[in-house]
């Protein structure tokens, strides 16, 4: 449900300089979401009615997935002037004038905090009439972050970032996160008050709990139960050990909705990946994007599928398919190569060392064994034999091939397209399919051996093929001495 009184405000105007990329921070993927789009889809179950992203760095880009993972939220740009003040400044002013609910302040780069806990802490500021509350984390090492400074009642006083702190302030675990509850009228009233006077010359949205306080105001910090969900990304070491966190809890998930996961620590699935009951994934797998898995289905080990749709019970071992549809009871693998348009039927088959493109493999057909598939139509229960090729491309365009149902065609047979090869019909073996073969015939391609006596002898004198030759026309016939 959309709560009318409530605003999510995102941060996500920084360069991220320490990631050392050309892509925008907050738009390195983990679990197959930019950590942008983490921080929306949290937004988005917060159930917020209004969702503020603040851009300046690579604007447009960053905006592009905004609109993508939360086409509702509104893009707010920061200006010249530094800081989380700033930034958040710009993002009040993107709200409606008369908005007068609570503002909840995230950082696009915090891809790990959820709903859940962004709920208990809205739920303590609303239950505690505050103007501001903070969430909080006690941390074995706080260096880098900003302090939670309290008085010697356990009130919170003031927030010090790190370079601006004193020794004894240093020298507090407990930390300030990043994520703020405010008042909307409150923040009004204090942002613009705000100074630069500070080590790095920024406006710090930290401040505004000092002001607050400094005014009487009501408010509290609220350490969050598990530190790293609210640890920020800012360089690529952060980005795995998050990534490696998100991951162990997608494993989990699917393990507890009945899905043996053989060996978690090298199983990586992304976020919208869906899995059904007893399917298994086997070690050294990764499922990426939009890919399901339906029940009973066994993946792996070794096998990469990215958006992929694998059907009940089917096989998929040692493979590295992408966009592929894989048939119920179907098997593929080991070591075949799908590429984007594969469709393969119930019951079908994908071999060793085959590779498929924009190939559509009817029910129970197969293409067992080191050969290559592309801009294909085969029918139902076909076999195609070892080593065979569609050779799809004139060094110009691309073409098909159509080969029915029943066929069963002979081994390193070419498919030279544009041909069709009718239902029922058979190719021998080394066959060169260069047209359309009718239904029920069989397609050869006739030339008669030659062997030409004394070549060896006569072309490569001297080497050991040459001797072998010799030797073995001075044995007598039927004797291998």
């Amino acid at each position: 449900m959309t709560d009318s009184r409530l605003a999510v405000i995102v941060l996500a105007a920084g360069a991220g300089t320490r990631m050392r990329s050309r892509t925008p921070k907050v738009l390195h993927p983990i679990a197959g979401v930019p950590m942008i789009g983490h921080v929306l889809q949290t937004a988005r179950e917060l159930g917020a009615a209004h969702v503020v992203a603040v851009l300046r760095h690579e604007r447009d880009a960053v905006a592009a997935a905004v609109a993508e993972w939360a086409p509702e939220a509104v893009v707010a740009d920061q200006d010249e002037m530094p800081g989380t003040g700033r930034a958040a400044e710009a993002g009040l002013a993107a709200l409606p004038s008369d908005f007068d609910g609570d503002v909840v302040v995230v950082s696009g780069d915090v891809p790990l905090l959820d709903a859940g806990t962004l709920g208990e802490l809205l739920t303590v500021h609303r239950a505690t009439a505050a103007a501001a509350t903070l969430l909080s984390a006690v941390v074995e090492d706080p260096t880098g972050y900003g302090r939670v400074v309290r008085d010697a009642d356990g009130r919170l006083v003031r927030i010090v970032e790190q370079k601006d702190a004193t020794d004894a302030e240093r020298a507090v675990a407990e930390i300030n996160s990043g994520t703020y509850v405010f008042a909307a009228a409150a923040l009004r009233e204090h942002l613009p008050r705000l100074a630069a006077d500070n080590a790095q010359g920024e406006r710090y949205l930290t401040d505004v709990v000092g002001l607050l306080a400094a005014a009487g105001s009501a408010i509290a910090a609220v350490p969050v139960a598990e530190p790293w969900r609210v640890e920020g990304v800012n360089d690529r070491v952060q980005l795995s050990r998050q990534a490696a966190r998100l991951n162990a809890l997608i494993v989990r998930r699917h393990q507890l909705n009945g899905v043996t996961i053989v060996d978690p620590a090298t199983t990586w699935i992304d976020q919208n990946v869906a899995i059904g009951e007893d399917a298994v994934i086997w070690p050294n797998s990764r499922l990426a994007g939009a890919t399901t898995v339906d029940r009973g289905a066994s993946i792996g080990p070794d096998t990469t599928l990215v958006d992929c749709e694998v059907g009940e019970d089917a096989v998929v071992k040692r493979a590295d398919a992408t966009l592929a549809l894989i048939g119920p009871r179907a098997s593929v693998g080991p070591f075949a190569y799908l590429r984007p348009g594969t469709e393969l039927g119930a019951d079908g088959k994908i071999g060793t060392y085959v590779e498929t493109k924009n190939a559509k493999i009817g029910v129970g057909s197969k293409v067992p064994h080191l050969s290559y598939v592309g801009d294909t139509t085969i029918g139902e229960h076909t076999n195609i034999g070892a080593g065979a090729i569609t050779a799809n491309y004139d060094d110009v365009a691309k073409h098909p091939t159509t080969i029915g149902s029943h066929v069963h065609s002979g081994s390193h047979t070419v498919f030279v397209a544009p041909v069709t090869v009718g239902d029922g019909a058979k190719t021998g073996a080394g066959a060169v399919v260069r047209k359309d073969v009718p239904p029920g015939a069989l397609a050869m391609s006739i030339a008669p051996q030659r062997n030409i006596e004394g070549w060896v002898e006569k072309n490569r004198a001297g080497t050991d093929s040459a001797r072998a030759a010799a030797d073995a026309a001075d044995r007598p016939a039927g004797t291998d001495d």
